[in-house]
């Protein structure tokens, strides 16, 4: 037998061992990527091969919308929830019912040889280690956005999900809502022109006071919650909602709407396997004073090589897609165009059909079966986070930057490609 084949026929239960004894270090073992039926028949008497066995990493709010979605969807089985707070956990259990286990370590809940796949809704700092372990422990993997922390890591999810062989969805979950993909249709088919410009609003983000550190509540296991990001004290602050504004855990309004947004004019643009080759910051804005240390207003202008300028910035919100016969300007419930005839067009068959998603949840499960990628795919989800990213470099360094989006690297930069990527906390690690 070939050392492959000895890696693949790993048990979860030894991947799990390895991956406790490690404490986090990625590539503590393998278990064979598979899908494995269900072994019961669902509430509607779906078959068992019809139905999904899936688990929950991560059920403060973005988790616990997603598993309102999930649990009662006749092609779904939750078996268990993992999170580090136990009110969460708890709160997730109960929802769901009897049947349903609940961790404290994520890592117990991929050890489950009957869980298929997981929906991964944890803070952005945890986004690489549970998408990777959930990989080489056999799972398909759905992924809140941002899909990573750090250029680095986004790149490290994207080639364990490709040696794995899994299916993987980010939750840009307005590529499966029609209006954008009109827009977007609209644009790559050459209805107002030639694409020269495209203005991306995301909103601000706030500040905060000064507010004293506590005593880690009763339930969160708050070592656990920092995991590889750098140690420190407790502070209501700090999670929950809030870790967005932490450079430490995310990357401010920028990565938190601008990928959703950045992602659509990506998709508007044609670029979303690839990336802008110029980068800078034209205004930023950094709290005074306050816990908050992200961006709370900014400007960033991308060049692309195709000739198109994406300005991103916290005025306004959603995509503006711009040429010389016109606009289209899309949004959440929101698409309107100049002239407004735009939005009448019948495309034809000459025209670009971008992928018809039927809901994000459901094109997923699709794919799950199907092994086919989904419309969001890792890659996908991994270039638009990359601009987001490239437009925090931006505003961080406080200069113009070339990079080069096939190498993914700043151009004779040093200094800039130190950004790429952050340290983890010991015993975590890439």
């Amino acid at each position: 037998m070939s050392n492959d084949s000895k890696s693949r026929n790993l048990t979860r239960r030894q991947f799990l061992g390895k991956a406790l004894r490690s404490a986090g270090a990625v590539g503590v073992g393998v278990a064979l990527p598979q899908f494995i039926p269900s072994r019961a028949l669902g509430a509607d008497g779906a078959a068992p091969s019809e139905q999904v066995a899936l688990g929950f990493i991560g059920v403060g709010g973005m988790g616990t919308g997603h598993l309102n979605g999930l649990r009662r969807h006749p092609r779904v089985r939750v078996l268990a929830v993992a999170d580090v707070y136990e009110p969460h956990r708890s709160r997730a259990q109960a929802m769901v019912g009897d049947g349903c286990a609940a961790y404290n370590d994520y890592r117990q809940l991929l050890d489950r040889p009957d869980i298929e796949a997981v929906l991964l809704a944890t803070p952005d700092h945890w986004h690489a280690l549970t998408a990777i372990h959930a990989c080489q422990a056999g799972k398909d993997i759905y992924c809140e956005k941002p899909l990573s922390l750090t250029i680095e890591d986004g790149r490290a999810m994207v080639d364990a999900v490709r040696r794995y062989g899994r299916v993987f969805q980010t939750g840009s979950q307005q590529r499966s809502e029609d209006n954008f993909r009109f827009a977007c249709e609209l644009v790559r088919s050459g209805r107002i022109g030639r694409l020269h410009t495209v203005r991306v609003g995301i909103g601000g983000a706030p500040t905060s006071g000064w507010e004293p550190d506590t005593a880690v509540p009763p339930g969160l296991d708050w070592n656990m919650w920092l995991g590889p990001a750098p140690w420190a004290p407790f502070n209501p602050q700090r999670c929950i909602y809030n870790f967005r504004w932490f450079w430490d855990y995310s990357g401010g309004k920028m990565t938190d709407w601008g990928a959703h947004h950045n992602d659509i004019a990506q998709w508007g643009m044609g670029t979303e396997r690839t990336g802008p080759i110029r980068i800078q910051a034209t205004k930023a804005t950094f709290p005074a004073d306050g816990l908050y240390d992200t961006a709370t207003s900014f400007e960033v202008v991308y060049e692309y090589a195709n000739g198109v300028t994406l300005i991103t910035s916290s005025d306004g919100h959603g995509a503006r897609f711009e040429g010389p016969d016109g606009w289209v300007h899309v949004d959440r419930g929101f698409l309107e165009a100049s002239p407004p005839e735009l939005l009448q067009e019948k495309l034809g068959p000459g025209d670009v059909h971008l992928y018809r998603s039927p809901g994000h949840h459901e094109d997923w499960l699709n794919c799950i079966q199907t092994r086919q990628r989904p419309i969001c795919d890792v890659e996908i989800g991994y270039k638009s986070a990359v601009v987001c990213h490239l437009g925090n470099i931006a505003i961080r360094t406080g200069r113009a930057l070339q990079w080069d989006p096939d190498r993914e690297r700043f151009v004779n930069d040093d200094e800039a490609n130190r950004w790429i990527s952050r340290p983890y906390r010991a015993p975590w690690h890439l």
